[in-house]
């Protein structure tokens, strides 16, 4: 019995040769196009020929009708050796297998979500309360270093370091609920949440709000925050601007020139308006948005931190900076 090695040349035959073989014979009749085949004497055994056909694909190309020939001249059945797949190239189900990453991309489709409390409320009436936040990275809630700095330059900006002043807070692109929240937590009347996610809403943000006791006081717009921008008289009325808006928007999904002109442009911006951006490096941001203006602009690792607000609180952030630098330079 004979095994046949089909190769471009015989400087490609020994990666497919047994160590132990002692003679080889190469017939260039047995082809076409000049396609060697090496006859390799074996042991005989019970099993039939196995037939590699081995072409190097930058010089010739084989042709399923070549290898075709090549079987049929051996006396074996093309498609039952060549053309059917294997039983090692199909699942426990009997279908063929399509490869380990497109299984894996449908079970992970499959898989529910889940949820863990890694979060918490940081200050204010519900401070330490734990909330809720999906596992993954499809939601990326605000780091709480980053939240923590937010409120309190908010807090002095506004003139009571203690707590936030009084009014309605936006929390575009909200997710888990947690800018929002802290909002409430810490004085805020009122606060409209806008996320797009039907699960985040009622497995993450809902739970949430029940769990902090801020439904009363909260209301939920599952919209797109492009939408929501341009329906806002729609959903909100004739109401006045928001006294502060949270702008905390997956990093890679939008523009930020384009986002804060529309937001600046809308009815939700009022010469009163605090307004807090988280963004990534290497993003300019303008320093005014509409009629307010940049007051403070931190960086935390990757992440940056843009306020903007009143005329007024940043000429109160400038006369503290000199107050205390008057007071260290005396000490």
């Amino acid at each position: 019995m004979f095994m046949a090695v089909s190769s471009l040349s015989s400087s490609h035959l020994h990666p497919v040769l047994p160590p132990l073989l002692t003679s080889i014979h190469i017939n260039v009749s047995l082809t076409s196009k000049n396609l060697p085949v090496f006859i390799v004497p074996t042991r005989t055994t019970n099993r039939r020929p196995s037939i590699v056909v081995y072409s190097y694909k930058s010089r010739i190309e084989v042709t399923n009708e070549e290898k075709k020939e090549l079987l049929e001249r051996y006396g074996l059945d093309p498609n039952e050796l060549f053309l059917e797949p294997s039983h090692k190239t199909r699942g426990r189900n009997g279908k063929p297998k399509t490869g380990r990453g497109s299984e894996s991309s449908q079970e992970d489709q499959k898989m529910p979500r889940t949820t863990h409390k890694l979060l918490q409320v940081l200050g204010g009436k519900a401070r330490r309360k734990k909330l809720l936040s999906p596992k993954g990275m499809d939601v990326r809630p605000m780091m709480e270093v980053v939240k923590g700095a937010a409120f309190d330059i908010l807090q002095v900006a506004g003139g009571c370091p203690a707590s936030l002043r009084p009014g309605r807070w936006l929390d575009l692109y909200s997710g888990t609920g947690s800018v929002g929240i802290e909002a409430i937590s810490r004085g805020c009347s009122e606060v409209h949440f806008v996320e797009m996610d039907p699960w985040v809403v009622s497995d993450v943000l809902r739970p949430n709000l029940e769990w902090t006791g801020f439904v009363d006081v909260s209301v939920i717009h599952t919209v797109r925050v492009e939408n929501f921008l341009q329906r806002a008289e729609e959903f909100l009325g004739k109401d006045e601007p928001f006294d502060y808006i949270s702008v905390t928007p997956p990093y890679t999904a939008v523009d930020y020139g384009v986002l804060m002109d529309q937001i600046s442009k809308s009815c939700l911006v009022g010469e009163n308006t605090f307004i807090v951006v988280e963004y990534p490096l290497r993003t300019e941001m303008l320093d005014s948005c509409g009629c307010i203006v940049k007051i403070a602009d931190r960086r935390f690792g990757r992440t940056h931190l843009a306020i903007y607000g009143p005329k007024w609180a940043q000429k109160k952030r400038k006369l503290e900076k000199r107050l205390k630098t008057t007071g260290d330079s005396k000490s």
